[in-house]
């Protein structure tokens, strides 16, 4: 009830009159069953803004901050976020990745829609980065088709760190489903796991537009991060720049892990819609 009240009268209008979506796929959009969104990330607000253009619920994964906190602001916080539709998991380990895709499951098998980002995090530059492997592995264990999605200017509308969006026009590319259900039992195969989470990096880069990058987001994000920390005070935000970009301002070159190294990465990471480093602000803080 909540859900709807706040898509159709709180917060729904709002969003459309700022953003005035353009959407285009809406024929691949299921009439009924579960199926799994798997969009790019590149703002904060996509998680609203798909929901908006959806005619059916959808259901994130949220931090469990966002549900934890204390006093009328932290009421407040949890309702926002359980009214828009997602529900808290537990990040501080290994076993978040689980709880992620048993949530995911347990929407999935109510026939509803279960979103999720692959790159397990915003990019940091605006580039497509390397999916991780549990969109792969929910699908296969609900069964249920994979519907690539392209979030379009978003990043723009809402760049990350900016707190209230530019009221500007933002587009929805929504890709045709992608049915794995020929590798069906095959969920403990990590490489089965790779080939399906390429294969729909794939989509994603078709229908965005976006580079590739055959990295991590989190990789290059921690990298940032380490160079910002060595130079720290009022430089920071400007190195922070320069590192994305690349000092001569084109995206800089990043070079893979080795692949057992980066294949660990999938094992225990949730890959959904939530970012690790993002401030609990959307109830006004």
């Amino acid at each position: 009830m909540l859900y709807w009240l706040m898509k159709r009268v709180l917060i729904g209008p709002a969003l459309n009159l700022m953003f005035r979506p353009w959407v285009d796929g809406e024929q691949n959009i299921p009439d009924k069953g579960g199926a799994i969104f798997a969009s790019n990330h590149l703002s904060f607000s996509d998680s609203f803004l798909l929901a908006l253009i959806l005619p059916r619920r959808m259901t994130f994964v949220a931090k469990a901050d966002y549900f934890t906190g204390t006093g009328l602001k932290g009421r407040l916080t949890k309702a926002f976020f359980s009214g828009v539709g997602q529900i808290p998991i537990d990040r501080s380990g290994g076993s978040a990745s689980e709880g992620a895709l048993k949530s995911g499951l347990q929407v999935l098998r109510r026939g509803e829609f279960f979103g999720i980002y692959p790159e397990g995090t915003r990019s940091p530059d605006g580039r497509l980065y390397k999916g991780k492997t549990g969109v792969a592995r929910l699908a296969l264990e609900a069964g249920v088709p994979v519907i690539p999605v392209a979030m379009i200017g978003t990043d723009k509308a809402q760049p990350t760190g900016q707190i209230v969006p530019k009221i500007m026009r933002i587009g929805i590319r929504i890709g045709k489903p992608m049915d794995f259900s020929r590798y069906a039992g095959m969920q403990d195969d990590r490489f089965v796991l790779r080939s399906i989470t390429d294969e729909v990096m794939y989509e994603l880069m078709l229908l965005s537009g976006q580079e590739y990058v055959d990295v991590y987001a989190s990789t290059v994000k921690d990298r940032i991060a380490g160079k910002v920390k060595e130079i720290g005070g009022a430089a920071a935000h400007i190195v922070t720049d320069r590192v994305r970009r690349g000092g001569d301002g084109k995206p800089e070159a990043v070079e893979a892990p080795p692949e057992s190294a980066e294949e660990t990465t999938d094992a225990d990471s949730s890959d959904v819609a939530v970012d690790a480093d993002e401030p609990s602000r959307a109830s006004g803080s």
